[in-house]
C-alpha cells in the first residue's frame, strides 16, 4: 500500500512502510508492529495501558471450515514489548455468542472466566477484561488507548460536549463504567447509534480507534490523538496560566538533586513501614509545573481518573509540607516533621478502605503513598521494584498532563472514591496480581559494589542482581563500568565512577544510589589490588596504596553507608571481599597480607557495633582466583608464580591441588559467598567465609 508520511506536532509518526512491507499479509505481525509502535509514545499509552487487537480468518481444526479469529492483547501485557506470546486468540463468533447468557453487571466476574471457553489458540495469553470491547465491535483492527489529550477530555466535566466540538458527529461517546462486558455491549450500542464513526471516547478512561487495516487504524488514532492535543493547547493559550500559575519557584537543578538525594532514604524507610520499596525521582519541566502551582493544593487530594493511573499511583499523592529550602542535614528533625504526614496518609488510606469495601473485597493493601510531592524540589515514587516504581512516576505524569488538559478545556473531574474502589479492589485484579511471579529474594534491596568494571566485583554484581537487586556499579575506570552496565537490562542498574580511596567520589556514588533507587543496603568493598614484595622491597608507596584503598577506602565506604542505612532504618548489610592472605602468613607478603588481615578485623569491629541497628558485616575471603580475576593480571601473578617456584601459566593448576577440594575457584564462586551472605544467612554478623576450595591453614577455627 502506497503511503505518505504525515507529520505531527504531539505524536510521533513512526510507521516505517519497509518494516510493514516485510510482514506481507500477515495480519497478526501487522498488528503486533502496530502496537509496539503506539507503546514507544509515552503521549500515546504508558507501560501496560491500553490493548491493541486484529481479527483474521484462520481455519477450524475441529471442522476445517473457515472462522473469524480475534488476536488481542492478553491480561498484563504491555502494548510496547508485545508479541505472539502475550497475545489471546479467540473465536469471535462464541465470544459474541456470549450476549445470550450474560446476566447483567452482576455477572462480570463470571464471564471473565467463560472467554476460556472460545480460546481458539491454544498457546493463548489468559484473556483480560477488555477482550469483549474488541470482540462486540466488527472492524478488523481496534486500538484502545490512553493518550494524555483523550483523557483530558474524557476527564473534563463536561466531556461528552467537548467529544461533539472537536470531532462533531465522526466519535461516539460513553460514560464511564468499569471495564467489563457490559461496556462491551455500551461500545456496540454507541456504533448502532451513531454508524459511521471513527472512534469512541470513555468517559474519564480512554479511546477506542479502529480500522480496514493496521496502518489505517494506526493513522486513525493518530490523528483522532492530534486533534485533541491541538484543541487542548488552544484552550491554555487562550486561558494565559496553566494551574492557577506559579506559587513556587523551583530551585536550581543541582539544588534539586541534592536535596532529593538526600531526602530519599529518609521518605524510602518512610514508605517501607510494611514493605522495603525501591525509589524514583523526576523533577521535568512537566512535574515542577504542576508542584509548584497554586491549584496543587486543590488538585493533588482530588485523585486520578484513569484506572490505569490509580492503580499504579494509588488515588491521590503525598504532598510534603516542607520548604524548598528546608536544612536537610538533621535527618532526626526533618523525620519527626514528616512522621505525621505518613500517619495521616495511611489512616486516610484505611479509612477509604473501610468506607468503600465491599463483602467479598480483598484485604488492605500497603497503605503508604506511592508518589510523594515537594513543591520546589521534585516529585518521588516508591514502589516493589525499579519498574513499578518508574511507571508508576510515568503514570503520575501522565495524569498531570490529564489534569493540565482538562482544566485548560473546562475543569477536571476525577473518579468518584468507590468507583475508584471497586476498580483498586476488584476480584480480578487481585487475581492478576497473584499470578505475578514470586519475589527473588533481593528484590526490593539496592547493591554497591566497588571494583564492579569486571574481574569479581563484576560477578558479584550479576549474582545480586540475578536474585532481584538493583545494582550500582563502581570503579575508577568509566570505560569498564560502561561495558559492565551494558550487560544488564533496563530499571536494574546504575554506575558512579569512584574512587575508593576519595570520600569525595564515595559520597557522589552514594548519592547517585539514592537519587537512582533510594538509598542503599547492601554494600560489597569489592575493589582492590595486590602487591606481592619482600619487606625490603616494599615501598611507602606500596604500602600507602594497600592501606588507601583496601583498609581507608573500606573504612570510608562503610561509614557513609552506614549513615544512609540508619537513615532508612531498614538495616542492611556490609561485605568485605578480603583474602585467605589475611589469616595465613606468607612469604613476600607484609603490605598486602597486613591490609587484608585489618579488612578482617575491621568487619569483626564493626559488626560489634552496628548490630543494633540491624546491619550485618561479614567477610568474604577468596583464595587463588586466578581465571577472570582482575587482580592476577600482571606483577601479581609474576609475584606469586615466584615465591612458590613456578611458572605463571602453572599457577591455576598449582593453586587448584594445593586445596582439599581440588578445585578451581573462580569469581562466580566468591559471588555465591556474597550471595549466601546477604539472600540466606540473615541472621548472621562478624563471620568470615572461605571461599577457597578449602585451606586448612586458613581455617578460622
Amino acid at each position: 500500500m502506497e503511503t505518505i508520511k504525515k507529520t505531527f506536532k504531539y505524536v510521533d509518526y513512526l510507521w516505517d512502510q519497509e518494516k510493514a512491507d516485510a510482514l506481507g499479509d500477515d495480519q497478526v505481525a501487522l498488528f503486533l508492529y502496530r502496537s509496539n509502535i503506539l507503546g514507544a509514545d509515552l503521549r500515546i499509552t504508558n507501560y501496560g495501558g491500553g490493548n491493541t487487537s486484529c481479527k483474521t480468518i484462520e481455519k477450524d481444526p475441529l471442522t476445517n471450515e473457515e472462522v473469524e479469529v480475534m488476536w488481542v492483547k492478553g491480561s498484563g501485557g504491555d502494548i510496547g514489548t508485545l508479541d505472539r506470546a502475550g497475545i489471546a486468540g479467540l473465536y469471535t463468533s462464541r465470544l459474541r455468542d456470549l450476549k445470550k447468557v450474560y446476566q447483567g453487571k452482576h455477572d462480570e466476574d463470571r464471564m471473565v472466566g467463560l472467554f476460556n471457553h472460545c480460546i481458539y489458540d491454544l498457546d493463548s495469553k489468559a484473556p483480560s477484561i477488555d477482550t469483549p470491547l474488541h470482540g462486540l465491535l466488527p472492524f478488523a483492527h481496534i486500538d484502545h488507548l490512553h493518550p494524555d489529550a483523550l483523557i483530558a477530555v474524557a476527564a473534563a466535566k463536561d466531556s461528552e460536549q467537548v467529544t461533539k466540538e472537536i470531532w462533531g458527529d465522526t466519535m461516539g461517546w460513553v460514560p464511564w463504567q468499569k471495564p467489563g462486558f457490559d461496556l462491551g455491549l455500551q461500545l456496540e450500542k454507541c456504533l448502532a447509534d451513531n454508524p459511521g464513526i471513527r472512534g469512541i471516547v470513555l468517559g474519564s478512561h480512554g479511546l477506542f480507534t479502529w480500522g480496514d487495516t493496521s496502518y489505517e487504524s494506526y493513522m486513525n488514532s493518530l490523528e483522532v490523538i492530534e486533534m485533541a492535543s491541538e484543541y487542548i493547547e488552544k484552550k491554555i493559550k487562550e486561558n494565559g496560566e496553566v494551574f492557577g500559575g506559579e506559587k513556587v519557584q523551583s530551585l536550581p537543578k543541582e539544588e534539586r538533586r541534592e536535596k532529593a538525594a538526600q531526602l530519599m532514604p529518609l521518605l524510602r524507610g518512610l514508605c517501607s513501614s510494611e514493605k522495603r520499596m525501591i525509589g524514583h525521582f523526576s523533577d521535568t519541566d512537566v512535574v515542577m509545573q504542576y508542584i509548584n502551582s497554586h491549584d496543587l493544593e486543590r488538585l493533588a487530594p482530588m485523585g486520578t481518573s484513569c484506572p490505569d493511573h490509580f492503580l499504579r499511583t494509588k488515588i491521590q499523592p503525598l504532598v510534603l509540607s516542607l520548604d524548598k529550602n528546608e536544612d536537610l542535614s538533621d535527618t532526626e528533625a526533618i523525620r519527626k516533621k514528616l512522621e505525621p504526614a505518613f500517619e495521616a496518609y495511611r489512616q486516610e488510606y484505611i479509612d477509604y478502605y473501610n468506607n468503600c469495601k465491599r463483602e467479598d473485597s480483598p484485604a488492605i493493601r500497603d497503605a503508604n503513598p506511592v508518589i510523594i510531592i515537594y513543591p520546589g524540589v521534585g516529585m518521588f515514587s516508591f514502589a516493589k521494584n525499579k519498574q513499578t516504581t518508574r511507571v508508576a512516576n510515568e503514570f503520575y505524569i501522565n495524569a498531570i498532563n490529564v489534569m493540565r488538559g482538562a482544566e485548560a478545556i473546562s475543569a477536571y473531574t476525577s473518579l468518584p472514591r468507590q468507583e475508584a474502589f471497586d476498580i483498586e479492589y476488584w476480584l480480578l485484579e487481585e487475581a492478576k496480581l497473584q499470578r505475578m511471579p514470586k519475589e527473588k529474594p533481593l528484590s526490593r534491596k539496592v547493591a554497591l559494589i566497588t571494583g564492579a568494571g569486571g574481574g569479581i566485583g563484576k560477578a558479584i554484581a550479576d549474582k545480586l542482581a540475578a536474585e532481584g537487586a538493583n545494582v550500582v556499579l563502581t570503579d575508577i575506570n568509566e570505560d569498564s563500568l560502561i561495558e559492565a552496565q551494558a550487560t544488564f537490562k533496563r530499571d536494574v542498574s546504575t554506575y558512579a565512577v569512584g574512587d575508593i580511596t576519595d570520600s569525595a567520589s564515595i559520597a557522589s556514588a552514594y548519592k547517585k544510589a539514592c537519587l537512582e533507587f533510594g538509598g542503599v543496603d547492601i554494600v560489597v568493598h569489592s575493589a582492590g589490588l595486590a602487591i606481592s614484595k619482600s619487606l625490603e622491597d616494599t615501598t611507602d608507596k606500596d604500602w600507602n596504596i594497600l592501606q588507601n584503598i583496601l583498609v581507608k577506602g573500606q573504612f570510608e565506604l562503610a561509614q557513609q553507608a552506614v549513615a544512609i542505612m540508619r537513615t532508612q532504618d531498614l538495616g542492611g548489610d556490609f561485605i568485605s571481599i578480603a583474602s585467605k592472605n589475611g589469616l595465613v602468613a606468607g612469604p613476600n607478603n607484609v603490605a598486602y597480607g597486613t591490609a587484608k588481615a585489618a579488612q578482617q578485623h575491621m568487619v569483626r569491629l564493626l559488626a560489634a557495633e552496628l548490630g543494633k541497628d540491624k546491619i550485618r558485616v561479614n567477610t568474604v575471603n577468596p583464595d587463588g582466583v586466578i581465571v577472570g580475576s582482575k587482580i592476577w593480571e600482571g606483577a601479581w601473578a609474576e609475584g606469586r608464580a615466584k615465591a612458590n617456584g613456578i611458572t605463571v601459566e602453572e599457577l591455576p593448576a598449582f593453586y587448584a591441588k594445593r586445596n582439599l577440594l581440588n578445585e578451581i575457584i573462580r569469581p562466580e564462586d566468591i559471588a555465591n559467598g556474597v550471595f549466601s551472605l546477604v539472600g540466606i544467612l540473615d541472621k548472621s554478623t562478624g563471620n568470615i567465609i572461605n571461599v577457597d576450595g578449602g585451606m586448612a591453614t586458613a581455617f578460622v577455627r
